[in-house]
């Protein structure tokens, strides 16, 4: 009955956080305050975006037609080489149409201890929702679990090559890589045509979907509105980047030394 209390309680406080952010944009709105500027996205970002959704739609209906897909270390790899060919590629084709990528970004509007301390506050307020949304999915889906394949492999992994190999992926390339492209570039393309809410949900939807697994879908969800929600409300890329590094370090860290930290 405490438990059950206290963690009532965690949901109303992470809501509370959230709430209150999505209240302060839309106040900046209404004032008339700078956008993070993806107003400027024209033609060119459109197409570079329809592609990369076409592209994550074949991947997300190949995985669904072949079943329960299993990562090997020449997998992580690949990925980890195509996300920074994408980012590559994303980079270059703002830079040639004349945008300045750190300032559209905001990767120097805010100091790095602030970049931190907001990126630790706004991960601890989503914490419970996605647990909340975890228990959801758990009981919608009758209690499968709701690891994904690379938490899996990271468990399951028998050389120190291996799990090192993860935690690298996991705490630079995946937050970086993933960061960039939905929040940064997606999201700020279907915002200029669509509108801030279908933007934030369809980019939601999309993080989600591509990670190819349906129980953490839901937390998936959440975690994508919140990191989002953290881009848009602080203009800085750095934040949604750092929480995500911190989300996957926490996750991982949980997995390393079960005895120590709450799974």
């Amino acid at each position: 009955m405490f438990d059950s209390l206290i963690n009532t309680l965690l949901i109303a406080a992470g809501l509370y956080v959230y709430l209150a952010i999505c209240r302060q944009i839309a106040l900046r709105e209404v004032n008339g305050a700078a956008s993070l500027g993806e107003k400027n996205f024209g033609l060119p970002e459109a197409i570079a975006a329809l592609l990369l959704i076409a592209w994550f739609g074949l991947n997300l209906t190949a995985a669904i037609r072949s079943g329960e897909t299993v990562y090997h270390t020449r997998d992580l790899i690949l990925t980890g080489a195509f996300s920074l060919t994408v980012l590559f590629v994303l980079t270059s084709l703002l830079q040639i149409r004349g945008f300045s990528v750190l300032s559209l970004g905001g990767f120097s509007r805010l100091g790095f201890g602030r970049i931190v301390s907001t990126a630790a506050v706004l991960l601890l307020a989503a914490y419970p929702l996605l647990f909340a949304a975890d228990e959801i999915s758990r009981w919608f889906l009758g209690g499968g679990s709701s690891r994904q394949q690379i938490v899996e492999m990271f468990t399951g992994s028998e050389t120190l090559q291996q799990r090192i190999l993860i935690i690298v992926l996991a705490v630079t390339i995946a937050p970086m890589t993933e960061e960039f492209i939905f929040r940064f570039f997606l999201y700020g393309v279907v915002k200029r045509y669509a509108g801030r809410g279908p933007g934030l949900i369809f980019n939601a939807l999309l993080f989600a979907a591509v990670h190819v697994h349906l129980p953490s879908f839901g937390p998936l969800f959440i975690l994508g509105s919140c990191l989002t929600l953290a881009y848009e409300w602080s203009g800085s890329i750095l934040v949604p980047m750092t929480m995500h590094a911190l989300f996957n370090f926490l996750s991982l860290s949980a997995l390393a030394f079960p005895n120590l930290l709450p799974q």
